[in-house]
């Protein structure tokens, strides 16, 4: 059977194993970012919807029309605990793709959050719960039901590439998509450059933090220092 494009649906079949998950319980966006050379996963102009819960996951996508929720709807009866649910809604703003009654769903089923390139509404609900969401904004305006979108193919989320069983960590600095190939590599760079910085962290409070590589950064650039 040929494929309708527009209204295609693919399960997750890759899902990165739960030690690799709890890896990146204690990685922040930033090292991440910085271990992926800061190129990859930005989701630029997406802010946490939610209270202080951090986002961590598997990477379940949906690419769906602006303003339409049909596919967001088949999306978290698909999903599984654990899963992230990365909704690219093309930026609109005009109507809400999800709101209190599917936040309730997918907290019951223990997914772990929401990545929305749109509106949501029931915004307050988000924060009472602390159900981790990452989103463009809000709008009390309700989504139709129509179509088309799809599921388990590649989104774009402010600017991000996510593809499927992805590794999403989102924090209070912003959001980023760990491929699963890559992954094993990213988290145990990240975990060195923590160590590393907990390093300098302490030296500035005793007192021995080295900070001559300022200067030389600067001479080695033609810079005369006064």
């Amino acid at each position: 059977m040929t494929e309708n494009l527009g209204f295609r649906i693919k399960p997750l079949e890759r899902r990165p194993s739960q030690s690799l998950l709890d890896r990146f319980a204690e990685a922040a966006s930033p090292l991440i970012s910085d271990n992926m050379n800061r190129l990859q996963g930005a989701a630029a102009g997406l802010r946490p919807i939610h209270g202080s819960g951090r986002l961590l996951g598997t990477a379940f996508t949906v690419k769906t029309r602006a303003g339409d929720n049909l596919l967001v709807h088949k999306a978290i009866d698909m999903a599984e605990s654990g899963d992230v649910i990365v909704v690219d809604a093309c930026g609109d703003m005009t109507q809400a793709i999800l709101g209190e009654i599917m936040l309730r769903l997918a907290k019951k089923k223990g997914i772990a959050g929401f990545i929305v390139d749109g509106a949501i509404r029931d915004s307050r609900a988000f924060q009472e719960l602390d159900f981790p969401c990452f989103a463009r904004g809000v709008t009390h305006r309700g989504p139709y039901k129509e179509g088309p979108g799809e599921i388990g193919v590649p989104v774009v989320v402010g600017g991000m590439v996510v593809h499927p069983g992805d590794i999403i960590v989102g924090d209070h600095d912003g959001l980023v998509a760990v491929p699963l190939d890559h992954a094993e590599q990213i988290v145990g760079l990240a975990e060195e450059q923590l160590k590393r910085e907990q390093a300098i962290l302490a030296s500035i409070e005793d007192g021995t933090v080295d900070r001559s590589w300022v200067d030389a950064a600067l001479r080695q650039k033609g810079c005369v220092l006064p």
